[in-house]
């Protein structure tokens, strides 16, 4: 069983790595989801950072809900 401190970093590496150049790729209408993403991404390392489980729990969720 992994822990949220193996399973975050996995799941931002698959959203900025798959999901996120697509919604890029599509162009304007993508740039919405994209810029969610990034944001995310961009919380979900400071609560890393941070230690703040309750934080990288929440952004763990929400980041698995991105999909193609």
């Amino acid at each position: 069983m992994e822990s949220l401190g193996e399973l975050l970093p996995l799941e931002m590496t698959r959203v900025r790595d798959e999901v996120l150049p697509q919604y890029v790729a599509i162009g304007p209408p993508g740039m919405m989801a994209a810029t969610m993403m990034r944001m995310e991404l961009d919380a979900a390392q400071k609560a890393m950072m941070e230690g703040d489980t309750v934080a990288m729990l929440r952004l763990y969720e929400s980041l698995k809900g991105y999909t193609l």
